[in-house]
């Protein structure tokens, strides 16, 4: 695929910006977003898949939730190449490839969904879903070489949020063949994304371009493993992104077992947490823009701390309503977190350029480099999150029958992650080792 390449790329450039470079870089914004959408819908279609699996299927929730683990460990794996193929093979065509990947993991499914198939081909055809997690690493990567830093956290928090919708999404397509055609008739939600897939593949085929500047570089990427920065975001993305696809995988299964939702009343709940999660997004990378990530990311772990203690309570005084209300607000609050945390990226790698005395186009350059790197590692190990998460979903109820000690673990880790943001990021000064007194408040 010689594909459209672009031999010039100045995003920073207000004249080159302004004259073509914000149009371009919209046009292959919105044709990302749809690729990655779709990408998100196949990566979570085990979340909704286990609500189609009666009990001739012989597979408890235990093993269902093992399912769901499945996938969201490849896809976490699988962010890592994903991330450098962009440079290897131009956005355009590395989107249009792994837009069409997505059939294998769609066809598999339809042929495995029956009751009589082997648990171990569910973990297989489960694993082959993982794939629609790389496209978000993928898609990340080239946008953020697109837009200029003072755009990238409103593009990146757009980009992202319209991937996460496929979440819901694939969910609400789940609810309306349940609720019409029933709970033995799987199939009918696959065969509404083959043509889908190929949609985005054509799409993207015909409307996106490929960056020559955009290079990959061994150097950065051993700069950014290196640097302590790369691994301090990676855990706060954990707590942020990791949340929001753990949760999307876990919610109805944790509502079938803890609360005995049958597969059309989960389903007709299933979708509305990831749904307010991904439409805030945005916001997070917008709010992110204007007052600092690190100030957003912050307050947004303290309100994610209180609506796991609301949780926690539900799930003692086993209220429905109540669990509900503190579920969907932990969703809504991961996807503001989301949206700040990435926006923090390019922020903390250009800082670092400033305090090392570069300037201009020179220090964006350099915060371009190292973030780009960093966004593929932090992205895969905070998708990993959401593997931790439905583990210890898993755990706690096959020994206790109930998720509350899951979600008591959760909320130490949001203190966790609310007391490290604050000491790396928010103190008057940032004692991080090649960047002392450097304050990152503004990131």
């Amino acid at each position: 695929m010689a594909g459209r390449w672009i031999e010039q790329w100045e995003p920073e450039d207000e004249i080159f910006w302004q004259e073509k470079g914000e149009r371009i870089a919209r046009r292959n914004l919105w044709f990302s977003v749809l690729s990655e959408h779709i990408g998100f819908s196949i990566w979570s279609l085990w979340s909704v898949m286990v609500l189609f699996m009666g009990p001739e299927y012989g597979v408890d929730p235990a093993g269902k939730f093992f399912l769901i683990s499945t996938a969201t460990l490849v896809g976490a794996v699988v962010r890592v190449p994903y991330t450098f193929a962009v440079a290897r093979f131009g956005g355009r065509n590395w989107t249009v490839f792994s837009a069409l990947t997505l059939l294998v993991p769609t066809v598999a499914a339809f042929v495995a969904m029956k009751p009589g198939t082997s648990y171990t081909t569910f973990l297989l055809v489960a694993a082959l879903a993982g794939i629609g997690g790389g496209n978000f690493a993928s898609s990340m990567t080239n946008i953020n070489a697109f837009f200029p830093l003072r755009k990238k956290g409103w593009a990146l928090g757009l980009n992202a949020g319209g991937g996460n919708i496929g979440v819901p999404v694939v969910q609400l397509v789940g609810l309306l063949v349940i609720g019409t055609a029933g709970a033995t008739h799987p199939r009918i939600v696959l065969a509404v994304y083959v043509p889908l897939i190929v949609v985005a593949a054509l799409c993207a085929a015909s409307f996106m371009d490929n960056l020559t500047p955009v290079q990959n570089d061994t150097g950065a990427a051993k700069d950014a493993v290196r640097d302590p920065h790369t691994w301090i975001m990676s855990m706060l993305y954990i707590g942020t992104f990791g949340s929001f696809i753990g949760y999307s995988f876990a919610f109805g299964l944790v509502l079938q077992t803890q609360f005995g939702r049958t597969p059309l009343q989960a389903a007709s709940l299933t979708f509305i947490g990831p749904l307010l999660g991904s439409l805030i997004r945005p916001a997070g990378g917008w709010l992110a823009d204007r007052y600092g990530g690190a100030r957003i990311t912050l307050w947004n772990f303290a309100a994610m701390a209180a609506a796991t203690g609301v949780v926690v309570y539900a799930s003692g005084i086993a209220s429905l309503t109540v669990f509900l209300v503190g579920f969907i607000a932990l969703f809504v609050l991961t996807g503001l977190g989301n949206g700040s945390t990435y926006k923090m990226i390019p922020g903390i790698f250009h800082a670092k350029a400033i305090a090392q005395g570069l300037r201009g186009e020179e220090a964006a350059a350099y915060g371009r480099r190292l973030s780009g790197a960093a966004m593929g590692l932090i992205g895969a190990v905070g998708a990993l999150g959401g593997l931790a998460i439905n583990l210890a979903f898993r755990q706690s109820f096959q020994t206790a029958g109930t998720g509350t000690a899951a979600f008591w673990s959760f909320l130490v880790f949001y203190g966790l992650c609310f007391t490290v943001t604050w000491a790396v990021y928010l103190r008057r000064t940032a004692a991080v080792p090649a960047t002392p007194q450097l304050s990152y408040a503004e990131v």
